[in-house]
């Protein structure tokens, strides 16, 4: 593993951690995975915060529209095998289609351009006032017309998906869910990972969470309902390391995939920009992609009753993130993308020299707290917290150079702060840091500022 990379690895858990206490997070598990290798796998929280049932890293999420990789990876398979074209109209594939709908071909479906409405009528499957549709009911939505023409913009659609799951079904001849475990889940070699409910009885399972509001207190879901003909567009449940597992592999230039080249790539590509949303951000043949600063990635995200995951490979550097979350609130997709900005810090600047390692840990004040992060030959005043919600901890970052061994300056600062003012750091008897001064302003352990605030103003009132 390179030395930037690994000293990367070694600040994400405390992060993420910080992260999690901010926000209040009942749950999240994240995974790295380098090279088809998982290098990090951290679990944060409960996976049952009501009955503080620990989480762990082997629990299964619902991962709902990851789903739709798999299914992708599944059609491109049989593709490979002859067994369909991407040309083919669904029609081809599945009888009793509204005639324009039996037009959509397998890449329109995929590419989320057929133009079929997105979970029916009534959605209710989705706020558990009714269960996922099965194959009859399925069909019978199927049967009416799309909603907008086909192949003018990208419409999501979980019905196109569940289509795609019939068609996979009439071409091997066998259910949906039994044919893409054998043929895409078992031959990636992922363990923990299935298309739908039932999970046995001794399989850790986290259980999904509301927001706080409107209860004002997070109240537990189960999340352990089939989701019947849709499995094939959100009834997966995998873990962190999985899915890392799973999209490295689906890398262009990854050394072992149960894919092509040549399929992978048809899968990356963003076909179709996704409109009205902040980011620039495309759609493939199941996959979604864009950028995290200068860094491309592609895969996928996924949203059940309580649960918010997300997974992103960043190909040219062979490095995939997946961050699961258990609450409907669950900020997984902000998670991956700071991991990513710190990485791409790491990489660009380098790991720290050796005089520098020290130069580390939380400090903190009224203010909150920062971090002291040393990379490359500078230390950098890293906000775990990311200012306004920004994902970026390195955002507008102070960078400090360290002139001797309790000793620096400001070397780089926001106008407003102490530019080329100096630091330094206090030691006790035994020789270990205590404080931390950064131009005018002291900093402390946590403990220490903790015990200092509540002398000065009380406890204050718990919620």
């Amino acid at each position: 593993m390179d030395r930037w990379l690994a000293a990367a690895l070694d600040y994400v858990p405390k992060w993420v951690e910080h992260q999690m206490r901010l926000h209040e997070q009942p749950g999240c598990v994240i995974a790295v995975a380098h090279n088809g290798k998982v290098l990090l796998e951290r679990a944060y929280g409960y996976a049952d915060q009501v009955r503080g049932v620990e989480l762990t890293p082997r629990h299964r999420y619902r991962v709902a529209s990851h789903s739709k990789s798999f299914t992708g990876a599944g059609i491109m398979k049989l593709r490979e095998q002859g067994k369909l074209r991407l040309d083919d109209p669904a029609g081809r594939h599945v009888d009793g289609l509204h005639p324009e709908i039996a037009k959509a071909t397998l890449t329109q479906l995929l590419s989320h351009t057929a133009g079929i409405i997105r979970d029916s009528t009534d959605a209710g499957q989705w706020t558990d006032r009714r269960p996922f549709k099965n194959e009859a009911e399925l069909r019978a939505d199927l049967a009416e017309a799309p909603i907008i023409d086909r192949n003018t913009r990208y419409k999501y659609s979980n019905h196109g998906f569940g289509l795609l799951g019939l068609v996979i079904e009439s071409v091997t001849g066998g259910s949906y869910n039994t044919w893409i475990k054998r043929e895409i889940v078992d031959a990636v070699g992922l363990k923990e990972t299935q298309p739908d409910v039932p999970i046995a009885r001794t399989t850790p399972f986290a259980r999904g969470h509301s927001a706080r509001l409107p209860v004002g207190e997070r109240v537990v879901i189960p999340g352990a309902n089939s989701t019947h003909a849709l499995a094939s567009a959100t009834g997966f449940i995998s873990t962190a390391a999985d899915l890392a597992r799973f999209f490295n592999q689906l890398a262009p230039k990854a050394k072992k995939s149960v894919l092509s080249p040549a399929s992978r790539r048809e899968m990356v590509r963003g076909q179709w920009r996704i409109p009205h949303v902040p980011a620039e951000l495309y759609y493939g043949l199941g996959i979604r992609s864009g950028s995290t600063g200068d860094w491309p990635w592609f895969g996928h995200s996924g949203g059940f009753q309580g649960y918010v995951t997300h997974t992103g490979t960043y190909a040219p550097h062979d490095i995939t993130v997946s961050c699961l979350t258990n609450a409907a609130d669950g900020r997984a997709v902000a998670w991956v993308q700071g991991t990513i900005h710190i990485l791409r810090h790491f990489a660009r600047h380098g790991a720290p020299s050796r005089r520098l390692a020290d130069w580390n840990g939380r400090w903190w004040s009224l203010w909150g707290g920062f971090d002291l992060l040393p990379v490359g030959d500078r230390v950098v005043v890293v906000n775990p917290g990311t200012p306004d919600g920004y994902p970026d901890a390195f955002r507008d970052a102070t960078e400090l150079e360290v002139t001797g061994r309790d000793s620096g300056r400001i070397v780089l600062a926001a106008g407003g702060a102490s530019y080329g003012e100096t630091v330094r750091r206090t030691r006790n008897a035994s020789g270990r840091v205590t404080e931390i001064w950064l131009a005018g302003s002291k900093y402390r352990p946590e403990a220490k500022v903790v015990a200092e605030m509540q002398t000065r103003y009380g406890k204050g009132k718990k919620r």
